[in-house]
Order: C-alpha cells, then sequence, then structure tokens
C-alpha cells in the first residue's frame, strides 16, 4: 500500500510539473498570427497568416477520425448579417505518433488559413470572432489558445441581391471527405468538379454493377458444370425419387423440394457472405495483385486439378457429414435444410475445387462478388432438384450415369491447370522476375490442351476412366475443339496476338522476343526510342512517370494520354491487344498523344524521401512506399475509383479535358474509344 501510494505521488508531482510547465508559455510567443478582412461587394473572406517557430506546430482544422487533438478554427459569432461557409486550409503534414498511437495532421512554418463569408445586409455592421488553436511540439501540447478580431463590414449596396449558402444553419465542422485537396496527393493538379465526381461515381457503379453480371453467368455456368459431375448429377433423381415418396400429396412433394433448392441456394450463400465479411470489400480486391495471394492459389487450382484428374478426393470429415445426416432425419424445414447441407458435404469433392475457383476469381472483382458468385452457382446447382420435383416425368429423358460423368470431371481438371498459371503469371508480373514469360507462357498451355486433346480422343486413359469402345459424338467435338485450339495458340510462340484470350498470357512487351521472332510482331511501325520512354503495347512510346509526361505533353504541344493500369490487370491487356492497335486508334496514341501508363501495382520501392503516409478514406491511412502505391493513391484521391484500365486526358496545364474518362466496360471496342479519343483532342484544340 505503502509502494502505491508512493508511486501515485511520484505521478501526481510530474503531472503538475508539467501542466504549470505548460501554463508558464504562452502560445503567442510560438505562433503569430495576423488576421485581416477581403471583402469584395457582398463576399468576405477572413484570412489569418501564420507564422510558427521551429520546432512547434499547430493542429489542422480537419483532423483524422477519433483524434484527440484540438483543431484550428475560425470562429465566427451568429449573425443575421452574414453566411459563413467551411474554413480552407492547405494540405497539412500527416505523421503517424507511435507514442500517443494516433495520426498526427498539423501545419508548421507559414501558412493561410482562410473562411468565406457571405454578406447579406444592407447596412454597415461589425464581424465579431476568433481564431483559435492548439500549440504542441514532438513532446508536448500548450492549452487552447483564442485570438479575437472584429471588422467594421460595409453595406454592399441597395441593388445586391439576397442570397444564401448551402452551410447556412450548419455546423462549421468539415468533413473530411470533402476536402481530397488538404491531404497529400501524388500531384498538385486539382481535383474535378463536384459535377464530374458524380459523372466518375455514376460510371464506377455502372461498371461495378456490370463486374456484378459478368460473375454472376460465369458462376451461373460453373453451377451446371458441377451438375454433370459424378458426385452431383446421380443424387439428383435419387432425391428427387426421395420427396415424391415421402409426401403426402404431388403438392408437398413441389414445396419440399423447392425447399430443398432454397436451403442449397442458402448454404453457398452464406459461404460467401462469410468470405466477403472476413476479408472484407476492399481487402479482396487488392489482394488480386498480391504475390503470395496468386501463388497460394496457384497451389490450390494446381491441387484442384490434380483431385479432378482423379489422383485423390478432397474430402471433408466424416464427422460433419454425419452430424449432418443426423440432423436430416428431424424432418420439417430444419430437416430439409441439413438435408442440402449433407449434399454439399457429400459433393465437395467435385463441388469444392469449382466453389475454390469462383472465390478466387470474385477475389479478383472485389466487392459483393463472393455473395453475387455463390448465388449464382448455387442457383444453377438447386434449380434441377426442383423442377424434376415439379416435373418427375423429364427424368426419364436424363442420360443414365455412367463414364462421360467422370469424364466431364477430367475436362474441368485440364481447365482448373491451365487457370492455374495465369495466377503463377500475375504473381511473376508484379515482381518483374521474368521468369513466365509470354513463350514460355504459351507453350504451357499448347501443353496442357494438347494432352486434353489426345485424351478426349481416347489415346490415353486417367484413373476411374471406363474404356472407351468408340467416341461419343460430344467427345469427338470437344476433342475437335481443343485441338483447333492448340493450333490457335502455336502462332503466339512467334509473336501473333493472340486476341482470343488477351488478357491471360503476359503482355507482347513481357517476352523472349518482345518484337516477335525476328524482330516482326504485331505493330505497323518500329519503336522510336524517347525521352524517359520504353516500348509499350505495339511498340508505342510510353512514359511510366507522370511529371515527366506532363512535361513533356507541355513541350511537344499534346494532350497527355493518362493510362491507369496494372502488371496483373486482365482487362487491361485485352483492351491494349483489341483496341489500342485497331485502325484509327492507333494512329491517334502513336502521333496525336503522349502516353502514361502508370502500373498501381508496381513493386518497386520509392526513395525515402518520397515515403510518406496518406488518408485514403475517413480514418483509414495508408504508407505510400512504392511506385505503385503512388499511382494507386493518385487515381483514387483525384477520380474517386481504383478500378483498371481507367483512362483519362489532360490538356496544356494538366487540367482534365471535357471528354471525361474511358474504360473497359464502357470503351471496350474500337468505335467507342475512337470517338472518345476524338472527342479529347478536339476539346484540347480549344483550349490550347
Amino acid at each position: 500500500m505503502i509502494k502505491f501510494l508512493s508511486l501515485f505521488s511520484v505521478l501526481l508531482f510530474s503531472l503538475l510539473i508539467n501542466v504549470t510547465f505548460a501554463q508558464m508559455q504562452n502560445p503567442e510567443d510560438k505562433v503569430r498570427s495576423s488576421i485581416r478582412l477581403e471583402q469584395n461587394d457582398c463576399d468576405l473572406t477572413v484570412v489569418v497568416d501564420v507564422d510558427i517557430v521551429d520546432g512547434w506546430h499547430i493542429n489542422s482544422h480537419v483532423l483524422p477520425e477519433g483524434s484527440w487533438s484540438i483543431p484550428s478554427n475560425i470562429l465566427l459569432k451568429k449573425s443575421p448579417n452574414y453566411t459563413a461557409s467551411k474554413l480552407i486550409e492547405p494540405k497539412p503534414i500527416l505523421e503517424y505518433d507511435e507514442d500517443a498511437e494516433e495520426m498526427l495532421s498539423y501545419h508548421h512554418h507559414k501558412f493561410t488559413l482562410k473562411r468565406k463569408v457571405t454578406s447579406k445586409s444592407f447596412k454597415d455592421y461589425t464581424l465579431k470572432g476568433v481564431f483559435s488553436f492548439q500549440t504542441c511540439d514532438s513532446s508536448k501540447c500548450l492549452p487552447e489558445y483564442e485570438v479575437p478580431f472584429e471588422f467594421k463590414v460595409k453595406k454592399c449596396g441597395p441593388e445586391m441581391e439576397l442570397r444564401t449558402d448551402d452551410t447556412e444553419n450548419k455546423d462549421d465542422t468539415t468533413n473530411i471527405t470533402d476536402l481530397s485537396d488538404t491531404i497529400e496527393s501524388a500531384t498538385e493538379t486539382p481535383t474535378n468538379s463536384t459535377k464530374n465526381n458524380k459523372v466518375l461515381k455514376k460510371e464506377k457503379k455502372d461498371e461495378e454493377g456490370k463486374s456484378m453480371w459478368l460473375i454472376f453467368f460465369l458462376s451461373f455456368l460453373s453451377g451446371f458444370a458441377a451438375l454433370l459431375t459424378p458426385c452431383v448429377f446421380p443424387m439428383i433423381p435419387m432425391t428427387v425419387s426421395f420427396f415424391t415418396k415421402q409426401s403426402k400429396s404431388k403438392a408437398a412433394g413441389i414445396r419440399n423440394a423447392i425447399l430443398y433448392g432454397i436451403s442449397i441456394i442458402l448454404i453457398y450463400v452464406i459461404l460467401g457472405t462469410i468470405v466477403t465479411s472476413v476479408f472484407g470489400y476492399d481487402a479482396l480486391n487488392a489482394l488480386s495483385t498480391d504475390v503470395t495471394f496468386n501463388l497460394i492459389f496457384f497451389v490450390l487450382l494446381v491441387v484442384f486439378a490434380i483431385s479432378f484428374m482423379g489422383a485423390f478426393e478432397i474430402r471433408l470429415p466424416s464427422s460433419w457429414l454425419n452430424k449432418a445426416d443426423q440432423a436430416s432425419d428431424k424432418g420439417g424445414i430444419i430437416g430439409i435444410f441439413f438435408m442440402a447441407l449433407a449434399l454439399a458435404l457429400v459433393s465437395f469433392s467435385c463441388t469444392g475445387p469449382i466453389v475454390g475457383t469462383l472465390l478466387v476469381e470474385s477475389a479478383t472483382i472485389g466487392g459483393m462478388a463472393p455473395f453475387v458468385g455463390m448465388f449464382g452457382f448455387s442457383l444453377a446447382l438447386a434449380l434441377p432438384f426442383s423442377l424434376f420435383a415439379a416435373f418427375p416425368g423429364w427424368m426419364n429423358s436424363l442420360p443414365k450415369s455412367g463414364g462421360w460423368l467422370n469424364t466431364v470431371k477430367v475436362v474441368l481438371g485440364f481447365l482448373e491447370l491451365a487457370f492455374a498459371f495465369k495466377f503463377l503469371s500475375n504473381a511473376d508480373l508484379v515482381v518483374d522476375a521474368h521468369l513466365l514469360e509470354r513463350e514460355l507462357f504459351i507453350a504451357i498451355w499448347i501443353g496442357i490442351f494438347l494432352t486434353l486433346t489426345i485424351y478426349l480422343f481416347g489415346f490415353i486413359s486417367l484413373p476411374h476412366d471406363s474404356p472407351v469402345e468408340k467416341l461419343s459424338v460430344g467427345r469427338s467435338l470437344l476433342g475437335v475443339g481443343s485441338l483447333i485450339f492448340v493450333i490457335y495458340l502455336l502462332p503466339g510462340m512467334w509473336g501473333a496476338p493472340l486476341n482470343l484470350i488477351s488478357g491471360f498470357p503476359p503482355p507482347s512487351t513481357y517476352a523472349e522476343s518482345p518484337f516477335g521472332v525476328g524482330g516482326g510482331g504485331d505493330a505497323s511501325s518500329a519503336y522510336i526510342p524517347g525521352e524517359d520512354t520504353h516500348p509499350g503495347p505495339h511498340k508505342l512510346p510510353l512514359f511510366d512517370d507522370f511529371d515527366k509526361a506532363l512535361a513533356y505533353s507541355k513541350k511537344v504541344g499534346k494532350p497527355l494520354f493518362i493510362d491507369f493500369t496494372g502488371k496483373a490487370c486482365v482487362n487491361c491487356r485485352k483492351m491494349e491487344n483489341t483496341v489500342w492497335g485497331k485502325p484509327g486508334v492507333i494512329e491517334k496514341l502513336r502521333n496525336e498523344l503522349v502516353i502514361v501508363s502508370l502500373y498501381v501495382d508496381d513493386k518497386k520501392k520509392l526513395p525515402k524521401k518520397e515515403h510518406k503516409t496518406v488518408e485514403y478514406a475517413p480514418g483509414k491511412f495508408k504508407k505510400i512506399t512504392q511506385v505503385g502505391h503512388k499511382w494507386s493513391y493518385f487515381q483514387q484521391s483525384r477520380y474517386k475509383t481504383n478500378t483498371q484500365p481507367y483512362y483519362r486526358m489532360l490538356g496544356p496545364n494538366g487540367e482534365d479535358l471535357s471528354n471525361g474518362s474511358a474504360d473497359y466496360e464502357h470503351h471496350g471496342t474500337a468505335k467507342k474509344f475512337q470517338k472518345w479519343l476524338e472527342s479529347g483532342l478536339n476539346a484540347y484544340k480549344k483550349i490550347k
């Protein structure tokens, strides 16, 4: 007890000393402020010029969420004579304080704060207020200090039209989301207007909607593919027969089968919801360019492929199946739900790899994709059970179970193996290792699909295959299709663009022979080296640094074409391969524009002096240490989107041209993209 009292006394004494020391220091000795009023008819501006001695700072007006600091402010006495708008401040310095475990946001040295005021009086009046701030150094903060001020304001004149501001009668606290200019940005170029931001948000919403429809469609097809596997297909007549026999009437049988189908959907949707909630909407999208993520899923898909080919079966613990089976005996809605769960567990060796692949693909899209993907997959899986229960006579038309089911499973295994190398390629592209270049990737795919062709024609067999006495029509057609695909891939080894699979192999510039064997390739003219450029798609000269590209565009008098892209971006490669090289587009890109490609997943380290911490959302901070971080934050802070590809055109002073943005979803054809380029070039000529 005595030790506790002694310790408490020491702490109390130290606190009193610190408080006394802080009170002895005058904030005016650290912060010198000059306050003035600027008036232009009815438009007033309270201007505070601040000069802070070295080693001290004052907090910014806008503080990070959860901060304990006291914000600086220009407070005005309420009056019917005027309406005040929000405070305007320069970009604050963001710094994480490890001792306080919070993000600091402050100003130092010389800077200016402003608060605009709209006068509404027909007569002269006095405007009163205070400039309040808290002064801090690296170890302590002084108490809040106020500098009062008052100004005589002249009337606007009898012809003045009364105006009101959107912020009238509102709190003067600034919402941090409204101040994209107050945080550190990759460039000093101003952000778009509110109108443009609304257009951007609409475009982003449309793009996300199209991506969701795409993942739903692919998932629905995957669900039908899962139906044609040995684990699921034989369950259809067995399950429907069970419901028909156990139900007292046909209506009851239909109702129970429908509940069974709904239960299947719920089980898989819950799985997608869990994945989304665990990883978060944005985290899944960010993981799609992560090296570790891509390597893990490469291994995962290879294991799935080997399982589908018959080397082994991926089984869940038998205890799970036993418990689900026991619960299904209870009857009623609960029993039906557990019957559906038992089906999901029993068929996991066939559906698991497909579900896993879907979740991987959903991760590259992000957002609600896992939820949407599982809904589409389970809907296709559940539909036959409900439909065949409603119309039992249809089951007579179903093909009998047999060796063809295992053939479907093996084909899916080959497809899984081919897709696996896309994830390995992503990892290689991001780290720029050049271990899996374009020629090697295409050679691997040729080997996989050639082996699949030989298998389909019955020259080789795999475990669990039935003897092939004669080829079915379906198997023959599938074999011919696989052989045609192999022949199509062959010219890609010598530089052919392979537009049919654009986006899957590495780009033509990431190859042993970037211009094709013998210097050929897919471009109509050779790459001409320029200052700070490198050869891009179709041998176009590309910058990879925004500031250098902007300076060069001013020098030559051409618009700057910004290409926000990614090394692991499939749609980016599709645009480059199928749109950029088309007549009417390639000429404009080559002759009339300066192109800068900003890779948001570039892992190269920035110089130490360029490292900084930025706020990308209210209360959420990120360290900028890599080149990709810099360009990703530039795109997100300026254009309020983080999807790729994303294209913009800038004018002579770095301003956004009036043609807006372009992307894969809205400008994925040569005709649309050419029209967008022409509108930007016309807009540039008008302001040049």
